[in-house]
């Protein structure tokens, strides 16, 4: 029975020692706790920029292999099973970037706030994120992202216009004009 009573309070000593460890560091506490504050939407959106740009690199080597290897008659099933196999990549590579940023946060972000801010800053910065307005904030945020998105498409879609004219006068000086429409046959 004694020694039993020993093992549990060694393991109960080992433990506590091994929390208290894990939180003798003040500023590892508070940089986890912001680098988890700061999750949301943004980093949605990184994780989706992310996978779309590993997606646009595998479009970029295989489109121009697709003109040149496959035969025209064969070209729209080719890209249509590339597309198919392109729309699985994608979402697996979002998957899998996704997996990663506990991870990279962890490596990355917590010692690169636990370097740059004091304790106190890093408290401040916490009660900041933590405030019910910065909450509110980061609610609305996609909201008025779309706002501002849809006023300066709106404002810049006429002279984006133009500017596609032009270049499409330009490339087609360079590049000559299209082939004319073959008449249908009979």
């Amino acid at each position: 029975m004694k020694k039993i009573l020993t093992a549990v309070v060694m393991a109960a000593c080992a433990l506590t020692a091994t929390s208290h460890a894990q939180t003798a560091d003040p500023k590892l506490e508070w940089a986890t706790r912001l680098v988890a504050l700061q999750q949301g939407p943004d980093l949605d959106s990184l994780v989706e920029q992310l996978a779309g740009s590993a997606t646009q690199d595998l479009i970029s080597g295989w489109e121009s292999r697709l003109a040149s290897s496959v035969p025209k008659a064969k070209q729209a099933k080719a890209t249509e099973d590339l597309n198919a196999e392109l729309a699985k990549f994608a979402a697996d590579a979002n998957k899998i970037i996704a997996g990663k940023v506990a991870q990279a946060s962890k490596d990355a972000l917590v010692p690169a706030y636990m370097e740059r801010f004091t304790l106190d800053e890093l408290k401040q910065l916490t009660a900041f994120f933590e405030s019910p307005a910065v909450k509110k904030y980061k609610a609305t945020t996609p909201e008025l992202v779309n706002v501002f998105v849809k006023k300066l498409v709106e404002t810049s879609k006429t002279d984006i216009q133009a500017r596609a004219k032009q270049f499409n006068e330009t490339a087609e000086k360079i590049v000559g004009p299209a082939p004319a429409a073959k008449p249908a046959k009979k």
